[in-house]
């Protein structure tokens, strides 16, 4: 079962935050078409939020077309973001988990990993166009 959490100091909207997470689900190939989302009820007890927000991003995802309720069974995925299969992830999650590794050694605290990473990532996204 999918487990959410949400980061209150980031600025992103709670019901956008579990948005991505199931988007980034979806593109891992940890969830895909048919697997029941988790209820209403369980995420909000999980992230300590209101129902109304979890319906929110639920809508949102409907309204992508990744997501879509069954009245009295639950809300299922009906879409798919995924590229590669989960297996063909794994070589590329060990050499991010190497390069980690490796940022922290070099005294990168969490911060400026995620600052070095998004920096260079933009840069070379715009190198490519």
């Amino acid at each position: 079962m999918m487990e959410f959490h949400l980061d209150t100091r980031s600025g992103v909207a709670p019901y956008l935050q579990l948005v991505q997470q199931v988007r980034q689900a979806l593109r891992l190939g940890l969830l895909s078409e048919g697997d029941r989302l988790p209820t209403v009820k369980d995420v909000a007890a999980q992230v300590a939020v209101n129902p109304n927000t979890v319906l929110k991003a639920y809508r949102e995802l409907e309204h992508q077309g990744l997501a879509a309720p069954k009245p009295g069974v639950g809300t299922f995925v009906t879409g798919t973001l995924g590229d590669l299969s989960p297996a063909q992830h794994e070589p590329l999650r060990r050499e991010l988990r190497r390069w980690l590794g490796r940022a922290r050694a070099a005294g990168l605290d969490e911060e400026g990993i995620e600052a070095l990473f998004r920096t260079t990532f933009r840069t070379h996204i715009e190198e490519e166009t």
